[in-house]
């Protein structure tokens, strides 16, 4: 076995986590507060690859690893946890829908355009009374003439009102179930298009999330996805390889929740000694750090079968679920060991707090992702 990263691996961390540092940290709790996303960091995060990351470079992108794509998420969720939910979802969710499902003709008049920075992806799949359960939307696209009139709305839209192109799901057959659901891609400006509303986010605020209503919303025939009826496969593949990426983001803000508590431990003094020296203290940054460790294996491992073109649906699971659990139980005790300061917004680990809980939540709850591990166990 052998647990090393390619040179390349670690320069692509090492670079990411270096611009990480270097032009996102110091801005984070700024734009925490803003609730928006620094747009102009878009020109400097397409220069380093990381809008194409899941883009072939035939069509622009970078074409990088699944284990590659992870370490660039982490290190990104380590200086702001927001940016790299947006990051994520512009590549895993909407770029990666249009590279694997897309016609060559597709491909080639979005996927450059994405890797660029040009336009940012938006994915939409969730609804107002659909969440886990995926196959109830209610939104419609009935076909007319040469193409599809959309009606719906849309929820929880990560990129929506920053988004240029968007990959929306809707029911071309309702009678048939998930069996009748489709994908469409949607641009910017299409009438019937409407940006409803900005979400005012606990945590991840960052990150642009709003809802998006379609209203007699026409789509040229050459915008449907694959055949029609094939959007509801596609989209639980597409969040197969999400689960990975959000497994390393929970990664990342556990550590950046670890390295601030050592910190702190360090320094703070209490009863005559720093707070390192006390043995509760000490168990739990060695809680936080074995399970933190855990939860990198279980993602590097998931990625790599996903490299190595192996069955990884039950894995990506596995990482999501025990990712973004040991880093919420990561981001509790750094609060805990700052004490009163976690509570007060001049010290990240209150920012880590809220951002994590998004990654038990998005891309398949907790508990969506045990019934899959359970039904694959059980074969069900």
């Amino acid at each position: 076995m052998d647990f090393d990263l390619s040179e390349e691996q670690q320069l692509i961390y090492q670079t990411v986590r270096e611009f990480a540092e270097r032009e996102i940290r110091p801005h984070a709790a700024e734009w925490d507060r803003a609730g928006e996303f620094p747009s102009g960091l878009l020109h400097r995060l397409a220069e380093l690859g990381l809008l194409g990351m899941t883009i072939e470079p035939e069509y622009g992108g970078s074409g990088m690893s699944m284990v590659a794509i992870a370490l660039a998420i982490e290190a990104l969720a380590w200086g702001d946890a927001g940016v790299a939910l947006s990051v994520a979802a512009h590549n895993s969710l909407c770029a990666k829908h249009i590279a694997l499902f897309g016609t060559e003709e597709q491909k080639r008049r979005y996927l450059p355009r994405l890797a660029s920075g040009e336009a940012m992806g938006v994915w939409c799949l969730t609804e107002p009374g659909a969440g886990s359960d995926a196959a109830a939307i209610q939104s419609r696209a009935v076909r007319v003439g040469d193409g599809w009139i959309l009606n719906g709305t849309k929820a929880f839209c990560t990129n929506g009102s920053l988004g240029g192109i968007y990959v929306i799901m809707a029911k071309t057959a309702p009678e048939r179930g998930r069996e009748g659901i489709s994908a469409f891609v949607v641009e910017r400006g299409t009438p019937g298009l409407i940006i409803a509303r900005k979400e005012d986010k606990l945590g991840v605020r960052s990150s642009d999330t709003a809802m998006i209503i379609l209203e007699e919303c026409f789509v040229p025939e050459g915008n449907i996805l694959g055949a029609e009826g094939e959007g509801y496969a596609q989209a639980m593949r597409i969040l197969e390889g999400g689960r990975i990426g959000i497994g390393a983001l929970a990664v990342g803000i556990g550590r950046a929740a670890l390295e601030a508590s050592v910190a702190y431990a360090r320094e703070r003094r209490a009863f005559g000694r720093t707070l390192a020296e006390h043995q509760a203290i000490q168990h739990m940054i060695a809680d936080m750090a074995t399970e933190l460790d855990a939860a990198w294996l279980l993602v590097l491992e998931a990625a790599w079968m996903a490299d190595q073109g192996l069955p990884f649906r039950t894995h990506a699971s596995m990482a999501k679920l025990f990712a973004s659990e040991a880093a919420a139980r990561a981001t509790t005790k750094a609060v805990q060991i700052h004490g009163g300061y976690g509570l007060i917004k001049d010290y990240p680990v209150e920012r880590f707090y809220r951002d994590v809980k998004l990654t038990e939540i998005g891309e398949g709850t907790s508990e969506i992702q045990r019934m899959i591990i359970a039904k694959s166990l059980l074969k069900m």
